[in-house]
């Protein structure tokens, strides 16, 4: 059974970030808040961890459109080719907040994570807790949402649940108190223009490039 462990956002403890990190490094799988829903996620650059993350979510990993967390901006370019300064200057203003960014994958990013045509998703969440882990991870989270065995529900907010649900699964449910049933708006800035792919918790009004 899992370890569920309560974390503060206002003050995350570093003891707990950093066992949270030791588990993803070896391979483990976690569940944790983000400014949206809560999210399970695992080390981006293990595989075997990848491997497991797609059967807990029971899809085929090359079907896969996992998503992943960075610390900040400055991590991004490790990750992706260049972007836009128009895109750039876009996700400033945006983040850290309640959005998904696709751009495209650099060769640092495994093949099997990579969405169609070499893209990437990537969040840079609102939540203390969320952007801890992956600093002290050293690099990104892959991450994905949590959806309720119930598809009426499909997001369960309340930690304690997901405990139950999913303590089984995982190795760590991290408690950052009640969380969101809204994901993230999701902006595709492959192409000239940006493309609203879902309208989610982050708003659009007045949002896209001239």
């Amino acid at each position: 059974m899992a370890l569920l462990l309560r974390v503060y956002e206002d003050s995350p403890s570093p003891k707990h970030i950093k066992r949270i990190a030791e588990v993803l490094r070896d391979g483990g799988i976690v569940i944790y808040p983000t400014d949206t829903i809560y999210a399970i996620g695992c080390d981006l650059l293990n595989l075997k961890a990848i491997d497991r993350l797609a059967r807990i979510k029971g899809i085929r990993k090359e079907e896969a459109k996992f998503s992943f967390i960075c610390h900040d901006l400055s991590q991004l370019s490790s990750y992706t080719k260049p972007i836009r300064n128009e895109v750039f200057r876009l996700m400033r203003s945006l983040l850290p907040g309640p959005y998904t960014f696709i751009l495209e994958a650099s060769n640092n990013v495994p093949k099997i994570v990579q969405r169609k045509r070499s893209q990437v998703g990537i969040r840079i969440p609102a939540n203390a807790i969320a952007r801890a882990i992956v600093e002290e991870l050293g690099h990104p989270v892959m991450s994905t949402s949590v959806h309720d065995p119930d598809e009426v529900i499909e997001y369960t907010t309340d930690p304690e649940l997901i405990y139950e649900k999913f303590g089984d699964l995982v190795d760590i449910v991290v408690d950052g108190g009640f969380g969101d049933n809204q994901p993230s708006t999701i902006l595709d800035c492959t192409a000239e223009e940006v493309v609203v792919l879902r309208e989610g918790k982050g708003p659009v009004d007045d949002l896209l490039l001239d």
